[in-house]
């Protein structure tokens, strides 16, 4: 199933402010993220609980974060891609505490940090990867489907990498690109 993003962003008077930019980014990341979810159900994956359904999201989401990141690397300055980056994990961070505990129900449990603190793992692990948004390669997608994989069930373990690897994450990076180039053209190459 196709995503449907905007990707054509048009110049405000003030332009727009890292902050919704960052909301933008963690909401695409967050329907991409969902999106694989459901194919992967679809693709007869047995999601059962919904830890695992958020599990699974959770490592999309890191995944494309971080190739958000990888993205944006030129087209602004370090700086101000940090706290792009950081922003927009911190909002999925919301959202993912959020969604949880429509699930469960109040508890004391940080859902918030511990989404954080495995997003800052995951960024240190893809960071050894020499991965292109455009072209991530066989070594970092393959890490991904491993990640994806110590969630399911040992019925689809043998074929969950796969689907990850040649499906779900070349089509929510294709989308995420549109994204990013929306509100970070890349420069032109001379001919």
């Amino acid at each position: 199933m196709a995503l449907r993003v905007k990707t054509v962003w048009f110049k405000n008077a003030g332009g727009r402010s890292a902050a919704d930019v960052a909301t933008v980014l963690a909401s695409t990341i967050w329907r991409l993220s969902d999106i694989a979810v459901s194919n992967l159900s679809k693709a007869d994956c047995d999601i059962v609980t919904p830890e695992r359904g958020i599990r699974i999201l959770g490592e999309m989401a890191a995944f494309l974060l971080h190739m958000s990141d990888r993205s944006a690397f030129g087209r602004i300055p370090d700086a101000e891609r940090a706290q792009l980056i950081q922003t927009a994990g911190q909002r999925l961070a919301e959202m993912v505490a959020n969604n949880i505990r429509e699930m469960v129900g109040e508890d004391d449990f940080d859902y918030r940090a511990n989404f954080i603190d495995m997003l800052n793992r995951r960024a240190e692990d893809y960071a050894t990867f020499d991965a292109q948004p455009d072209n991530p390669g066989f070594p970092i997608l393959r890490y991904l489907g491993l990640a994806v994989r110590e969630l399911m069930l040992e019925s689809d373990k043998p074929w969950v990498i796969d689907q990850v690897m040649d499906l779900q994450a070349p089509e929510a990076l294709g989308t995420l690109e549109k994204t990013i180039d929306g509100f970070y053209p890349p420069a032109r190459k001379e001919a």
